[in-house]
């Protein structure tokens, strides 16, 4: 969605407001999340294979985009991932409501590949402060199960480029056969600015054994992060079979997989097993090391989270991705919640969740994660005076999404079909709604609300439940993305809530942004007030900076306005 300030307002009167909430509501849409739940991340998209990075105070999570296999096939049967030819992209600032910033279109990016292209699954993600300055991110994806591609750019959200006319990783790269699976990348930056890659996977090579599968590779990247800087070494991770990611702490590599499903009847012989158990079936473990070309430096560390069949989410396969934001650890990863809940039949449909993981960075040790459906605890409050687009939300019912950034009058457009793009709205249907937590109204209260859309339509908002009484309701009609806006009595709207925002009529309408107001905002144009320079200090692949670091720093400053400048130091 593109953020702009409103600028046209209609005003209803508080009576022709009072009689409009006496109006008949329409069988309210079904809600296949709980309200009181943080998991899955989205109630209307399936998604899988999380990665994640933290940029200016959000964490962005991209997957890979199940749902198109899921329209692909008519909402029914099973997933057989052939579809998937991009990738989701969700960010947040709370840990609670997430903005939906709509699909890569990987296919559309890599037509230059040719026959290359065949499909975008499990990304990995990163960025760090190019030579002039500026931000640059890189998002490294399967092809299939054959090789890896790159795309580049500016911003977390885009646009995307293939600075690649090809793969970046095939079985032609150095070092890499044999390996029976060339995907699942994992990448991260050291604290010296130097990228690096691992990926791989698949069933034991014939030299190979259950317990040393040999399909694991890690490489250097070139300053460019578009190529391997020499050849790829094997990592001797036990049981492997997917999911590679990478992590820095205290210097050091963390390297998370996924294990098989084989038996394990030959732990024993593993001399590096230490005092650890064997790893159940499709778990996710770790290892640590100092030196990473170096296979034997390697040392593995044991299980941190079981298969989500484990806590009841279905058996299937297991990806995550380990992410810092603020002072604590997050565990993205995908189950079966959404299609269990939906119940359509089809089946293999995963969901990115996120749960607290308990760790210590000086020792590199991942405590025991327990998947929920409750989730994380909300880290900050939902600021309802600012400018909040449509897309975000913590739980939703009815809801579709298009981007009319692709569409012309002869395209017959489906849903999370285009490129992530900042022209996104949702299309509401009558009784369909979105929900916001921790939505903070503060002591005075909000005095009016703002809603922009399109189309003709009855909007009421709900404080209880999606289904309770409305608080207050604006009507509108217009055929082109106008701002509608009512007055409130604050003694209604104030103090820590959960709001609903329910479609109580819709015709032809698109929901674009939303926005209360109260006496202290002085209007929704006005400046953000000066405040005193801060700032703070990131290592280059934007972890924010422990205490006592050394190391190629970013440093941030943002004055008094809220701008931001960059520069990289030591």
């Amino acid at each position: 969605m593109l953020l702009k300030p409103f600028s046209k307002h209609i005003t209803l009167s508080a009576a022709v407001m009072a009689a409009a909430l006496n109006a008949t509501a329409q069988t309210v849409a079904t809600s296949y999340k709980d309200a009181n739940n943080g998991n899955p991340i989205s109630a209307s998209v399936f998604c899988a294979d999380p990665t994640a990075l933290e940029y200016d105070g959000r964490v962005y999570v991209y997957g890979s985009n199940d749902h198109q296999q899921f329209i692909k096939n008519g909402k029914k049967g099973n997933n057989d991932y052939g579809a998937i030819k991009s990738l989701v992209v969700f960010s947040t600032d709370d840990m609670a409501n997430w903005t939906f910033h709509g699909t890569i279109d990987v296919a559309k990016l890599c037509s230059s590949w040719g026959w290359r292209f065949a499909a975008s699954w499990a990304p990995s993600v990163t960025w760090r402060m190019g030579a002039n300055g500026l931000p640059e991110f890189f998002l490294y994806f399967a092809n299939s199960g054959g090789s890896i591609g790159v795309l580049k750019a500016s911003s977390p959200t885009g646009p995307w480029k293939s600075p690649l006319s090809k793969p970046m990783i095939d079985g032609d790269t150095p070092g890499v056969k044999p390996c029976n699976w060339i995907f699942d990348p994992g990448v991260v930056i050291d604290d010296e600015g130097t990228g690096w890659i691992a990926f791989g996977g698949g069933d034991p090579q014939p030299t190979g054994s259950k317990l040393m599968p040999g399909n694991s590779r890690i490489a250097r990247l070139k300053s460019s992060m578009t190529g391997l800087d020499g050849k790829a070494v094997n990592l001797p991770a036990p049981y492997l079979f997917e999911a590679s990611e990478l992590n820095m702490m205290n210097g050091r590599f963390v390297y998370t997989y996924n294990t098989s499903w084989s038996d394990r009847n030959d732990w024993s012989s593993y001399a590096k097993r230490g005092s650890q158990p064997s790893p159940s079936t499709c778990s996710m473990c770790y290892m640590v090391t100092d030196t990473p070309l170096d296979p034997d430096s390697w040392e593995y560390r044991g299980e941190y989270v079981a298969n989500p069949g484990s806590f009841g989410f279905g058996w299937g396969n297991n990806h995550t991705h380990l992410q810092k934001f603020g002072t604590g650890y997050y565990l993205f990863y995908h189950c079966s919640m959404l299609e269990q809940a939906m119940n359509t039949g089809a089946s293999g449909f995963r969901s990115i969740c996120v749960n607290k993981a308990t760790v210590n960075e000086t020792q590199q040790k991942i405590g025991k994660v327990t998947m929920s459906k409750t989730g994380v605890t909300p880290t900050q409050n939902l600021d309802p005076y600012r400018l909040q687009q449509a897309e975000t939300m913590a739980t939703a019912g009815g809801v579709s999404y298009e981007d009319f950034s692709n569409i012309t009058k002869a395209t017959s457009v489906s849903t999370l079909g285009n490129d992530a793009s900042q022209n996104m709205q949702v299309r509401m249907k009558a009784g369909a709604w979105t929900m916001l937590r921790k939505v903070d109204f503060g002591k005075t209260g909000a005095t009016a609300f703002t809603v922009r859309a399109k189309g003709s339509g009855a909007l009421e908002i709900r404080l209880a439940s999606r289904t309770a009484k409305a608080s207050a309701r604006v009507e509108f009609s217009s055929t082109g993305f106008e701002d509608h806006t009512i007055e409130l009595d604050p003694a209604v709207f104030n103090g820590l809530r959960s709001v609903y925002l329910v479609f109580t009529e819709a015709t032809n309408v698109y929901f674009d942004a939303w926005q209360f107001s109260n006496a202290e905002t002085k209007g929704i144009n006005s400046l953000p007030a000066m405040g005193s320079a801060r700032t703070r200090l990131f290592r280059m692949d934007g972890r924010p900076a422990e205490a006592g670091a050394h190391g190629l720093f970013i440093e941030q400053t943002t004055d008094g306005q809220g701008t931001r400048s960059r520069k990289v130091i030591r």
